[in-house]
């Protein structure tokens, strides 16, 4: 069916300020959501607290609030505005646990405002632990043994009988608050207090431990009809025990048969039935048993999160946008796919690439905090990279986020950052193998699954090539040229080349050019290529025989900001979506190249042209070779950009500004 026709006016609940776990992927989604209601000529009041927000801009909804996201505000805002509907999806946890005290309190009753996307009862259902338990019993899925504890003595009694290591999930919190692993008596006292004391409900469920075990996200949409689509299916580089906000993340799945998938995506389609979402999308996590593949589910978001932004920007399938047509009646065949401009949203993404995403910490901002990763989350930001192999896709990942100008340098570590999850352990793998581990060793102290090892491993044994060419004098052109070009697909930046050559990036970066040896770009398309596609979404590939690159006559560069990280964070990707429109309001193309898939900035119509690379002299240099670029900006994006303003001058490219 089309839209409902009894809809005129909406209200839209953002997040609030940026927190862990709840960043700038909601003003993502809330600037996605109110762009497609305005579109279908419904009018759209928006309230959120944080100012620093693109979706708080006045151009983006009938009205704007920037009020406290606090029941007493939200009733004056309806009564004032008097909308038919509140969309409470796309708005993290918060706007969840507001919808469900307007719920509580009446306000909803009292002023006739229905709730779309997700009932209260949705909401329930997906999520209080004992109630989604209940779901699950009911389709015969299994999950970890666990309690429902809502006092200490009870939680106590509970981990006699479970044993340790414990972990505690509360209910209605954010980012995993409160909870966490416990490996001891005393560990657990402290921390079972805490997790009652966060939870909304006063409720902690208490699961015995699957540590190790593989973990799993599909990311899913359902509309009214019934249809049902896995928009992305997403597999954690780390085993069970890390929050997946804090986690590598690699889509799509690598290690699953078909068959474990096939039973993976059935089991989604009966949990989102019975827990009742009618129209909109959802997350829902598995754990895999290595051992002998048995399959649990762990939890359900029945909202977009922070995966949701990851998936559209792994996919180019826009969630948020299709979340809040369904919500105001459309059905997924009804919906056009922007990209192909061919197909209709009922039909599932396909990758013909490798999406890999690593979260950037701060452990060093706070003295004394602890660099160990549990089910609580830790992150204050996350890159993205894109690559046609795993190899190429993880190192495109690691250089995006600014730790080192090499992407894998040479790190010192110690046995223990192996052997327990924290925010160096993947730099402190890549140092193992060189120092002559094996797979199995490493396997055993991290928990990782093998193929993953096996890929890293493969990356350092042929650092060991690359350094027997360090005698470049001595080497024939096309040997270099083979050499060069392999390690650029495994994913090498230059800077890391001129370290095993005991040379300089500069000499590396003119030896490669003067061998020809250049990226590509592809599209990201949602179908592998099988429709024609317009969209102008690119990443950089070496693995690729040509480029898919749109013409576009001087386009401006705008440098993004990256990571979100303290100091630098969504008020810099305002002022690049900002930039990028003014100059489009002056009929100047642009470019916008960042590596952050949380933010509005990389969304595939905000610029004339995205490409999501890292922001290093090298990659922006050779995108604006490609692309014949005018110049760059580099005054939008915080420090990142201003730090590769003048290696780009020194390259012939000019700062514009």
């Amino acid at each position: 069916m089309p839209k409902r026709n009894d809809l005129k006016k909406v209200l839209i609940i953002g997040s609030g300020p940026i927190v862990i776990g709840q960043a700038c992927e909601f003003d993502y989604s809330g600037t996605q959501a109110c762009k497609a209601i305005m579109n279908e000529g419904i009018e759209v009041v928006l309230v959120n607290s944080n100012p620093a927000t693109i979706m708080t801009d006045p151009e983006l909804a009938t009205s704007v609030y920037v009020e406290p996201l606090k029941p007493e505000s939200i009733e004056k805002i309806i009564e004032k505005e008097k909308p038919q509907a509140v969309i409470p999806t796309l708005g993290g946890q918060t706007a969840l646990n507001l919808a469900l005290e307007l719920n509580e309190k009446g306000i909803l009753q009292k002023y006739n405002v229905e709730l779309l996307g997700a009932t209260p009862e949705v909401i329930k259902a997906a999520e209080d632990r004992e109630l989604f338990r209940n779901i699950l019993d009911k389709i015969g899925a299994k999950y970890p043994k666990s309690y429902l504890v809502r006092t200490y003595e009870y939680g106590l009694e509970v981990a006699q009988e479970l044993g340790y290591p414990l972990i505690l999930r509360p209910n209605y919190t954010l980012g995993g608050g409160g909870g966490g692993v416990a490996y001891s008596p005393e560990e657990y006292q402290n921390m079972v207090i805490k997790a009652l004391r966060e939870s909304p409900t006063s409720e902690v469920l208490v699961e015995e431990s699957i540590l190790g075990w593989k973990e799993y996200e599909l990311e899913v949409m359902r509309d009214h009809k019934g249809t049902f689509v896995v928009v992305c299916h997403i597999e954690n580089f780390d085993p069970c025990g890390v929050h997946t906000g804090d986690s590598i993340t690699v889509a799509p799945q690598m290690t699953l048969t078909d068959q474990q998938y096939q039973g993976m995506r059935d089991e989604a389609y009966k949990i989102i039935q019975e827990v009742g979402v009618q129209t909109g999308g959802a997350n829902i996590q598995f754990a895999v048993n290595p051992e002998n593949g048995d399959r649990v589910v762990i939890e359900m978001n029945p909202r977009v999160s922070r995966s949701s932004a990851l998936a559209s920007k792994a996919t180019g399938f826009p969630i948020a946008k299709l979340a809040a047509l369904l919500a105001i009646g459309y059905s997924l065949d009804e919906i056009q796919n922007d990209i192909t401009q061919s197909t209709p949203s009922c039909y599932e993404p396909a990758l013909d690439y490798v999406v890999t995403k690593i979260p950037r910490f701060a452990f060093e901002k706070f003295n004394g905090s602890k660099d160990i990763l549990t089910t609580q989350m830790k992150s204050v930001g996350e890159v993205m990279g894109i690559g046609r192999t795993f190899e190429e896709s993880i190192m495109k990942a690691l250089l995006s986020l600014e730790f080192h100008e090499e992407g894998i340098p040479d790190v010192v570590y110690t046995s223990e950052q192996l052997s327990y999850p924290n925010s160096k352990r993947i730099f402190a793998i890549f140092q193992a193998f060189r120092d002559g581990k094996s797979v199995e060793e490493i396997q055993l102290l991290t928990q990782i699954t093998p193929w993953f090892l096996e890929k890293i491993q493969k990356i350092i044994q042929f650092e060991k090539e690359i350094v027997k060419f360090k005698n470049l004098t001595g080497s024939k052109p096309e040997d270099l040229r083979e050499i060069i070009l392999f390690a650029k697909r495994m994913g090498f930046s230059d800077a890391r080349i001129a370290k095993l050559w005991e040379s300089s990036a500069a000499q590396v970066r003119s030896l490669r050019l003067d061998l020809g040896i250049h990226p590509n770009y592809n599209r990201v398309d949602t179908c592998a290529g099988e429709f024609l596609s317009s969209t102008p979404y690119m990443y950089s590939s070496y693995w690729s025989q040509f480029s898919e690159l749109p013409t576009i006559k001087n386009p401006v560069v705008v440098i993004g900001s990256g990571p979100n990280r303290i100091g630098q964070g969504i008020e810099f990707d305002y002022s690049c979506v900002r930039g990028v429109k003014a100059f489009q309001k002056n009929d100047i193309p642009v470019i916008m190249v960042n590596s952050n898939p949380e933010t509005v900035s990389t969304d595939y119509d905000t610029s004339n042209l995205l490409f999501f690379e890292p922001l290093t002299t090298e990659s922006v240099s050779e995108m604006m070779r490609a692309t014949g670029a005018n110049g760059f900006v580099a005054q939008l994006g915080g420090q990142t950009p201003i730090n590769i303003a003048k290696p780009l001058e020194e390259l012939g490219f000019k700062l514009m500004g």
